[in-house]
């Protein structure tokens, strides 16, 4: 599978709570905070819902 990084450039203060659940899911906790998961479809989907609050790059 082929790495990617998810970077927070957005705050997730006054967003739905299912939006802040899936950030943390995600291991993101503030904004600037990096990651990196597999590209699977189940991230990707999680990505596809906060793709408003992140930035995401290939590695």
């Amino acid at each position: 599978m082929e790495k990617i990084k998810i970077k927070q450039v957005k705050s997730s203060i006054k967003r739905l709570q299912s939006q802040k659940r899936t950030l943390e899911s995600l291991g993101l906790r503030g904004i600037g905070k990096e990651v990196s998961h597999e590209s699977t479809p189940s991230i990707l989907g999680m990505i596809e819902k906060v793709k408003h609050l992140v930035s995401v790059t290939k590695l």
